[in-house]
């Protein structure tokens, strides 16, 4: 039966509407100062952020990909070096270690949690492994006490990339500050999604935050005195001004999500569906809601018939993509993350989703089911 509205996967005009007037506002602001890079706005949305995560220190920077790579850059991660990358993730994270020069070494997740397993990380550790990468996919925090303790017993440096987690807790901290630093993006689809592309780092490392903010502005702390060979990945005004509009509705927007992943889990329990499992101490923000099922492509099938909005994250593995050929991992060389992505599917979620959206979620998955 075809619901009486579509329901979108994530309607992001519907998210940014409830805050018009006042992105407008900031619009007009930046755009009446006549200063649109590295001023005010820029500033005052690094130092907001930097407190709501808990951090020391908080760098704009163009977008998550570009937060990573910083990161390992001014770790002087590069050719030689080896980063360990769960095998089960978007390629963001294994562009970063390679467009630093070190080869992505991956590792399976933990079915339940989808995220990188630590029991299975240190045999992938090498003379060469300088850095493990851990991701929060879908919203969900990894298992960082486990990976810091591992990587503290071998020296090495841990980066969160916290594109999916924004406000996600871990053991009462905030990703951001759970490890040497972390990646941040702010695509619109994020939780914390400007109106374009956008992104940023966040440690407790002064040094390392200054060589971030250098790299990120040409090599340069000085107008045309230039240190580094850096590159130009700076957040511009406009993209920080909306950002900073947004930021206080967080904690409300990821409440909003809690309560209706909260609902997908008590009324889809009893499905033929693998439901999310939250870590213990964990606190998601359900970037993304995502069950799995053998019959995936027909349940999605069915839903879109049905007016119900998903997508799949991801369809295909990096290491299967084309982009890493040169790596030699052919099918089957990954087996738990080959099986998630055959059968993984996120459902509608979002800060203007409803409850009674949901529930038309929920019957049109029992329909198909109900038909076997």
């Amino acid at each position: 039966m075809m619901a009486a509205n579509p329901i979108a996967f994530l309607d992001l005009k519907a998210s940014n509407a409830q805050y018009r007037e006042a992105l407008l506002e900031a619009c007009a602001r930046v755009i009446d100062s006549g200063w649109y890079i590295q001023g005010q706005e820029v500033s005052a949305f690094e130092q907001a952020f930097a407190q709501y995560c808990g951090s020391r220190h908080a760098i704009g920077v163009s977008n998550g990909l570009d937060a990573l790579h910083l990161i390992l850059r001014a770790m002087e991660i590069g050719a030689g070096d080896e980063v360990i990358v769960p095998s089960n993730t978007y390629i963001a994270t294994w562009l970063a270690v390679t467009q630093a020069g070190a080869l992505p070494v991956p590792v399976e997740p933990d079915p339940a949690t989808y995220n990188i397993d630590p029991a299975r990380l240190e045999a992938a550790i090498t003379p060469r492994t300088k850095a493990i990468m851990a991701v929060h996919l879908y919203g969900q925090p990894a298992d960082m006490a486990a990976v810091l303790a591992i990587a503290d017993q071998y020296g090495l440096k841990v980066i969160e990339d916290a594109a999916q987690a924004h406000g996600a807790r871990y053991q009462g901290r905030r990703t951001g500050t759970l490890a040497h630093a972390a990646g941040f993006s702010f695509y619109p689809g994020k939780n914390l999604g400007a109106l374009g592309d956008a992104g940023a780092v966040t440690t407790d490392d002064d040094v390392l935050a200054e060589r971030i903010r250098m790299l990120a502005n040409y090599g340069s702390r000085v107008k045309y005195q230039h240190a580094l060979q850096g590159y130009n990945c700076r957040l511009d005004e406009l993209q920080a001004a909306l950002l900073a509009v947004k930021l206080p509705h967080l904690d409300g927007d990821i409440a909003h999500r809690q309560q209706i992943a909260g609902f997908y889990q008590r009324e889809l329990a009893d499905l033929p569906l693998v439901l999310p499992t939250v870590l213990s101490g964990a606190e998601p923000v359900w970037h993304l809601y995502v069950v799995q099922t053998p019959r995936r492509d027909a349940l999605q099938q069915a839903l879109a018939a049905a007016g119900v909005g998903t997508l799949i994250h991801y369809p295909v593995p990096p290491h299967l993509q084309p982009a890493y050929a040169n790596l030699g991992l052919a099918a089957g060389a990954l087996p738990i993350a080959e099986a998630i992505h055959h059968q993984v599917l996120s459902l509608p979620m979002g800060p203007t989703l409803t409850l009674e959206q949901a529930a038309l979620v929920v019957a049109a998955c029992r329909d198909f089911f109900a038909k076997g």
